[in-house]
């Protein structure tokens, strides 16, 4: 079963990903803060993150930054979601997709499932 981790502070949006993302078959670890989201990474593995592009606590270029950074989540595939177009931001940073919000919450599934191979 494959583990990801959500990181977005929009409670309602989480719950419904969290529950779709479950229903297909994944593992789900969720925070709304990029430094928790840090340290959770490192003892729970995810195989993918979700990010959302705007974080109480830190962007998420930074986050991309920070993980990509780590040794171990150096090619694990990250997703960066916004409603504003920062596609660019997020790809230069090092995220593998970019998606823009609204997005259709019950095509994650396998958009991940082709991040993973």
């Amino acid at each position: 079963m494959p583990k990801i981790m959500i990181v977005d502070d929009d409670r309602t949006t989480v719950k419904l990903l969290q529950t779709l993302l479950e229903m297909d078959g994944f593992e789900v670890v969720v925070t709304g803060y990029g430094q928790q989201a840090l340290e959770l990474a490192n003892s729970t593995h995810p195989d993918i993150f979700l990010v959302d592009y705007h974080l109480a606590d830190m962007d998420g270029v930074e986050l991309v930054l920070q993980l990509r950074a780590s040794p171990t989540f150096a090619h694990t595939p990250i997703v960066v979601a916004s409603g504003r177009n920062v596609e660019d931001k997020v790809l230069d940073a090092g995220a593998n997709l970019f998606l823009i919000k609204p997005f259709e919450p019950n095509k994650l599934a396998d958009t991940f499932n082709g991040l993973l191979g």
